[in-house]
C-alpha cells in the first residue's frame, strides 16, 4: 500500500513577509533588468538586421517586455 504525504506549514508571520517582498522584488528587478539589456542589444541592430527577425524599431519596447516575462 503506497501513501503520499503532502505536509505544509502556514508560513503567516512577519518574517515570512518580508522574506516573500524581498524575493518579489528582486524577481521585479532582475526582470527590469533583462528587459533593459534586451533592448539595448535589440536597438544596437541595424534596421536590415531587424528586419530580418521580422521586427521593426516600434516592436522593441514590447519584444523586450515580453522576454523578460517569458524568461
Amino acid at each position: 500500500m503506497a501513501f503520499a504525504h503532502d505536509i505544509r506549514t502556514a508560513e503567516t508571520g512577519l518574517a515570512h513577509r518580508i522574506s516573500a517582498f524581498f524575493k518579489t522584488a528582486a524577481a521585479r528587478y532582475n526582470a527590469w533588468r533583462l528587459e533593459q539589456r534586451t533592448f539595448r542589444e535589440l536597438a544596437a541592430l541595424s534596421d536590415r538586421e531587424l528586419d530580418d527577425l521580422g521586427l521593426n524599431r516600434s516592436m522593441l519596447r514590447s519584444v523586450a517586455h515580453d522576454a523578460s516575462l517569458h524568461h
